[in-house]
């Protein structure tokens, strides 16, 4: 277990967040909110760079360090980002300035992504980032992945729920949740995925 938390501390400290993401990292902790590990935030931006001037969609705003870390990854692509916080948006827009993207990069929707992804309009994006709760986790990734053009990415954060999804003996309603998740991702034959290990677990589809 000591190697395994050495090699995460690794991998966050690999490429090191800017003062903007950090920032938003600490109006995060502020919050209450548990943002995306570094290491997780260098595979998004990696992810976005496969696509430099296309459109991504995030679901889980927060105080914008993912936000950022996509935008690093692709900062002429257009970032349109859902969180029914409205407070946790008005801090994320002031870091998404203050890192000098423009207003027109990012489009902040405050809403239920229930509500709001059924209205976006099918394969036209090139990214889906979902950070969502274990409740609604299976519903928006069936959602994103309508959403997608081929050849576009479905990223999901939290997968492996601290190290408990791989274990069968842990049966919480968030774990199998994802368990399920895993699953059924497995068994589509319209995608192409991989799992990482970093941060919580990222799972990563692409849509054939």
């Amino acid at each position: 277990m000591a190697e395994i938390a050495a090699g995460s501390a690794f991998a966050d400290a690999f490429v090191p967040e800017d003062e903007s993401i950090a920032a938003a990292r600490d109006a995060a902790l502020q919050f209450g909110i548990e943002p995306v590990s570094p290491a997780i935030g260098a595979a998004l931006a990696l992810a976005a760079s496969a696509a430099p001037s296309g459109s991504m969609i995030e679901v889980g705003t927060g105080t914008g360090v993912s936000g950022l870390w996509l935008l690093r990854g692709a900062p002429e692509a257009q970032l349109t980002t859902i969180d029914p916080d409205l407070d946790h948006h008005q801090v994320a827009r002031a870091m998404f300035q203050a890192a000098g993207h423009a207003p027109r990069r990012t489009r902040l929707i405050t809403g239920r992504a229930a509500d709001v992804l059924p209205r976006m309009n099918e394969q036209a994006y090139d990214l889906v980032f979902l950070d969502t709760d274990w409740q609604s986790v299976q519903e928006q990734f069936d959602m994103a992945l309508t959403l997608v053009r081929p050849g576009g990415s479905v990223l999901v954060a939290h997968v492996l729920q601290q190290g408990r999804v791989p274990n069968p003996a842990k049966r919480d309603r968030g774990t199998v949740a994802y368990r399920e998740l895993l699953k059924s991702v497995r068994e589509q034959p319209s995608v192409l995925a991989g799992l990482s290990l970093v941060g919580d677990g990222l799972l990563h589809v692409v849509r054939r």
